[in-house]
């Protein structure tokens, strides 16, 4: 089976393991070979553009707001605002005038990218071919460094809103005497190094499973569009549209677990042992 695509004079893959590497490619600062340190390019500005396309949504939300008749756009917003503050009301006790905002923000922004994925595999591609561009990986969130990177950000949240429920000491006896507690000097001594390493392995699980389930979904997902791209067209409409239908379920689900795991995490951080 074979793909021909031939744009701006740059010859395209010529099989189909050369169209999936193709695809799997990402647009890198350093070129071919990808050194320390150089980036993603597609994921960092699709990334960015999806991030200002929520900001300017919920902005235009709320100039348009209205106590009558609410449009269409209101509703979606109203909607889920909604389901993310029963989510918040339900797993976070403390106060908190962030955890909100960043809950509906993790939802919205996570599940623009991932809906990145229903595009057809071959449009932004081809678009971009035609200026010279002829790598691009459209969806961010099957590119593991950044989903590590927005795992890296609720790690240092954690962190944060632990120090300040408990204060920098209150969190520091914390890693060296919970989850085993001990009564005396010795026993709390012999047990610190004991207890910090378990606290390690929790903080740094929490970020690492959080990065990994996402990037693992959407991976598989957008394997499974190249896939399908490389089929007749009869079987590309046979199969797309119902794995397009399933694939909401999976890009709201992924949204929504990984804005509902931070909030829980976040509201661990602050219950005291």
């Amino acid at each position: 089976m074979t793909t021909e695509h031939a744009t701006g004079g740059h010859a395209g893959p010529a099989n189909a393991t050369e169209y999936i590497q193709h695809h799997l490619s990402h647009l890198n600062s350093a070129g071919e070979v990808v050194t320390p340190g150089s980036i993603n390019l597609d994921t960092f500005w699709i990334s960015l553009i999806l991030g200002f396309v929520f900001l300017g949504m919920f902005y235009m939300a709320s100039r348009r707001a209205t106590a009558g008749v609410p449009g269409k756009l209101q509703n979606f917003v109203e909607w889920v605002m909604e389901m993310v503050n029963e989510t918040v009301n339900s797993a976070f006790h403390a106060k908190s005038a962030v955890i909100a905002p960043l809950a509906i923000t993790i939802f919205v922004w996570v599940w623009l990218m991932n809906a990145m994925d229903f595009l057809p595999v071959d449009l932004l591609p081809k678009v971009l071919s035609w200026f010279g561009v002829h790598k691009l990986r459209v969806v961010p969130t099957a590119d593991v460094n950044h989903t590590f990177g927005m795992s890296i950000g609720v790690l240092l949240c954690i962190i944060g809103f632990s120090i300040k429920a408990k204060g920098a000491g209150g969190w520091t006896k914390e890693l060296f005497t919970a989850p085993f507690h001990a009564h005396g000097t010795v026993a709390t001594i012999i047990l610190a190094p004991i207890n910090f390493i378990f606290q390690m392995l929790e903080l740094f699980a929490k970020p690492i499973s959080l990065s990994l389930r996402l990037f693992g979904n959407m991976y598989a997902g957008e394997l499974i569009f190249i896939l399908i791209a490389l089929l007749p067209w009869w079987a590309q409409w046979l199969l797309g549209g119902p794995w397009a239908i399933f694939h909401i379920l999976i890009v709201t689900l992924q949204a929504f677990v990984f804005m509902a795991l931070t909030v829980v995490y976040l509201a661990l951080a602050v219950e005291k042992h």
